[in-house]
């Protein structure tokens, strides 16, 4: 793999392209069973996770991060149940989260909640 990016990358190539090491985190980082799924072949959500939070460290832009985890808290919220739908804190909750849609969306007219 260490061969092929560098291959990748020399001039005669030129596709700028850089490996992700995920196999590897896997192999090594990972290998413990409990990170594996029933068949004991397939990462389980745990490692799937840890993996996805080390790729996004490494290639997705701090601002970015941070957009998905508001978005990510919005949808959250979204999906909260409330004991009572009539309570004045779940309509202050709701109010709140729709200002927090509004900022976004303002932000990024294209995100759809």
């Amino acid at each position: 793999i260490s061969a092929l990016q560098e291959t990748l990358q020399s001039e005669h190539c030129n596709l700028n392209t850089d490996y992700f090491p995920s196999y590897e985190i896997m192999m090594d980082e990972l290998r413990d069973y409990r990170f594996y799924a029933e068949d004991m072949i397939h990462p389980n959500p745990t490692a799937i996770n840890y993996i996805w939070k080390r790729f996004s460290e490494a290639w997705v832009l701090e601002e970015t991060l941070r957009v998905m985890q508001e978005v990510e808290n919005i949808q959250k919220g979204l999906h909260h149940r409330p004991f009572n739908s009539e309570s004045e804190q779940h309509l202050i909750f709701l109010a709140k989260l729709q200002n927090r849609i509004a900022v976004l969306q303002r932000q990024f007219p294209f995100m759809k909640f």
